[in-house]
């Protein structure tokens, strides 16, 4: 699983605090943690970058698989998700108090209505006031790209 020298931020740590992630290449993350959750963004690169070498290997099964998952995350949230937007976005959140695996909820699903936030907190209730909502609600409108759809459309 080689790729090319561009470093994701993921949602990893390196044991000592919120604000000393680190970055790696998603490969090497993976190789040495089989326990690491990875954002929709990163499965799709590292789909992306080996779908090649399955196809020469002969491993239809696989390709079939990898070819599938491609597709389905082309169509999410991920598709306009770039390394830097990653990084913005877990900048961004460190202030509000969510566990990793509830950023990454957030970054994969990118919800746009505080139902759907309290939906993917626990208790958000009692652990976000509204002002945590609608601040949570434009970093996922700023990952999820809005402002250059908006743009755009102009």
């Amino acid at each position: 699983m080689e790729r090319s020298t561009a470093k994701n931020q993921s949602l990893h740590s390196n044991g000592t605090g919120a604000n000393e992630t680190y970055c790696k290449s998603t490969s090497e993350i993976i190789k040495g943690n089989w326990n690491t959750l990875l954002s929709n963004y990163e499965v799709l690169d590292i789909l992306q970058n080996t779908k090649c070498s399955y196809k020469k290997q002969k491993m239809n099964q696989l390709a079939t698989i990898t070819y599938q998952t491609i597709k389905y995350l082309e169509d999410t949230p991920c598709k306009k998700q770039n390394p830097e937007k990653i990084r913005e976005f877990l900048r961004a959140m460190e202030p509000i108090k969510l566990t990793k695996a509830e950023k990454l909820t957030l970054l994969n699903l990118c919800p746009t209505t505080p139902l759907e936030i309290q939906l993917m907190v626990e208790e958000s209730e009692e652990r976000l006031s509204e002002e945590e909502v609608d601040t949570v609600l434009q970093i996922v409108a700023n990952v999820r790209g809005d402002e250059e759809d908006t743009e755009q459309e102009t």
